[in-house]
């Protein structure tokens, strides 16, 4: 019983000490994502790639505000026939960059989850996204990997375990959600 009680405080004492001006900044751009009629696309592997589709889906039908629709917000974790096609016929590194290429348009929003921030594949489309003028916006761990050079806005859990850095943001996503949904309905008044 006490190894349950403590994970989850030291996951609410790390929770407290989260960097919440990144976070408010980040729910600002997608808010103007969305007043610009900007796509979001979102990616991660693992744990990660689920809390991606997650956000996807709040962001899509968890935002709609007041007979408003949501987010245009696409996962590109989604569709197991295209990524196992790219990693068969490319590479597992270049299953989100080409699909990235593909969709989005400079402008548009990538929102990227990986533990490390050294993911490979990660790695690649946040360069990719560069390339093509998509702004984008991590979520890490640790010391924020590789990705902490390749974002825009960066929110690192602060903690070294995989476990507390998923649950961190999947909390993160729900309170930009929360966030979100209180400041569109000022937007729609």
């Amino acid at each position: 019983m006490d190894c349950l009680a403590d994970y989850i405080a030291d996951v609410a004492q790390r929770m407290v000490n989260s960097d919440f001006e990144a976070l408010a900044a980040i729910v600002q751009r997608l808010l103007q994502a969305k007043k610009d009629g900007k796509t979001i696309y979102t990616v991660g592997n693992g744990g990660s790639a689920a809390t991606a589709s997650h956000l996807c889906n709040d962001l899509v039908k968890g935002c709609c505000v007041d007979d408003h629709e949501g987010f245009r917000a696409v996962c590109l974790v989604d569709s197991n026939p295209i990524i196992t096609c790219l990693a068969n016929d490319f590479s597992y590194d270049a299953i989100f960059s080409i699909q990235l290429k593909t969709f989005a348009t400079e402008g548009d929003v990538l929102i990227a989850f990986s533990g490390s921030g050294n993911s490979e594949n990660i790695i690649s489309v946040l360069k990719t996204a560069r390339e093509m003028g998509v702004f984008t916006i991590g979520f890490s761990g640790r010391d924020g990997g590789m990705m902490k050079h390749l974002t825009d806005l960066l929110l690192i859990a602060p903690t070294n375990s995989m476990e507390q850095i998923e649950d961190m943001h999947l909390i993160y996503t729900h309170a930009m959600i929360c966030s979100i949904k209180q400041l569109l309905k000022f937007i729609y008044i």
